[in-house]
């Protein structure tokens, strides 16, 4: 067998062991969710033909040409008994692209499909996009609204960049039709998310407003906003604070929404992001939060604290300490999975319930924001605890 030959069986082999390896749970435990041992996609999912010449006659030793750096945030859809996730691959260039996998299972064998997603190339001055959040709307289009990014021309810094919500739609994931951006009165906007639903016969979006692409400035935390017009996206409504950024809390430095909501009986309930600082940097975690059936606008429970934080090996990445989620799907049994990356690096699945999101939402208490009333929060507990333990 020539080099060429013995390299390129080597890649394949690995490739199909690593898609057909079994996922099971892992054996941390809080009652609210399952965490799974193995990611679900990480940048060893990206098909060999992405990455290497297949030409013995030019690529003689099987050399990687056009390597992937990252596999991560991804939006996700449950559609006819499958399990979609539209991923954020970014190469090593630093480009990102997005790439449609799927598999009959949530946790495990995903495969991409053969190509990534050409985008059409409606944005000139757009260099990259990355985050994507599906929606399947009652309207019939399955929307992707993600993050367009372009270089700030106002700006002499190289990393200075412009952050714009860019919106596609699609019937079956495979011819996408780009719609503009969606405008505000914010010179900044990401991790916004598109609701499934009409409110008052608008669409609606809940965004998160900036001054400048990384720091949040007079931004107050995740908002919400109405659209008359899905082919002429502007928001025509106040942007109205409905998960608000709090000094000294897991989203004091900036939040944004992560997943689209989820209906459940007793409300909206969302699984978002917030971000603090620390001695060692910015870490991201996610969090929940629950809206009003009629008016999502309306925020009726905050559990106090994160939901999701990176855990042993999934703090180590690109961007170590870092939690961050664009997608979830509920199943006809009412099963949940959200898809979280970790480190900006890989792609992690957590299971649960309806019944239990709707527990911890509704039933974990919010956050007193002080020391000495979370101490005596916490007491509270505790002498309910001892009491039943006495018995």
């Amino acid at each position: 067998m020539s080099l060429f030959e013995d390299n390129k069986k080597r890649v394949i082999d690995d490739y199909e062991r690593l898609i057909n390896r079994k996922n099971a749970v892992a054996d941390c435990y809080n009652g609210i969710y399952d965490r799974y041992v193995n990611p679900v996609l990480t940048a060893d999912h990206a098909p060999y033909f992405w990455k290497y010449d297949m030409d013995p006659k030019t690529n003689p030793y099987f050399m990687e040409r056009l390597g992937i750096n990252a596999v991560l945030n991804s939006g996700a859809l449950y559609m006819n008994g499958k399990y979609y996730l539209v991923a954020r691959v970014e190469g090593n260039d630093r480009k990102s692209f997005f790439a449609v996998a799927e598999s009959d299972k949530p946790t495990e064998g995903f495969r991409f499909h053969d190509y990534p997603v050409l985008l059409p190339d409606t944005e000139k001055e757009e260099t990259n996009v990355y985050d994507m959040r599906l929606t399947q709307h009652e309207d019939g289009w399955i929307y992707g609204v993600f993050c367009s990014e372009s270089k700030d021309k106002d700006s002499n810094d190289l990393s200075a960049a412009v952050a714009q919500a860019g919106i596609v739609r699609t019937k079956d994931l495979k011819t996408w039709e780009r719609l503009p951006n969606l405008k505000s009165k914010s010179p900044q906007q990401r991790n916004v998310v598109l609701h499934p639903e009409f409110v008052d016969g608008k669409y609606a979006f809940y965004t998160r407003p900036q001054d400048d692409f990384i720091q949040t400035g007079s931004g107050g935390g995740v908002c919400f906003g109405l659209c008359e017009d899905i082919n002429n996206p502007v928001i025509c409504t106040e942007e109205v604070v409905i998960s608000p950024r709090q000094y000294h809390t897991i989203t004091e430095v900036k939040n944004g929404a992560g997943a689209v909501p989820i209906k459940t009986p007793k409300g909206w309930i969302h699984i978002a992001h917030g971000v603090r600082n620390t001695a060692a940097g910015l870490r991201y975690v996610i969090y929940v939060f629950a809206t009003d059936l009629n008016n999502p606008s309306k925020l009726i429970a905050s559990p106090s604290g994160l939901f999701i934080a990176p855990h042993k090996s999934e703090r180590v990445g690109d961007v170590s300490n870092v939690c961050f989620t664009n997608g979830a799907v509920v199943t006809e049994n009412n099963d949940v999975y959200i898809y979280y990356a970790s480190s900006d690096t890989r792609l992690h699945v957590a299971a649960t319930t309806i019944d239990k999101l709707m527990d911890y939402t509704f039933n974990t208490p919010s956050d007193p924001l002080r020391s000495v009333d979370c101490v005596k929060q916490r007491c509270e507990l505790i002498k309910k605890n001892l009491e039943i333990m006495n018995k």
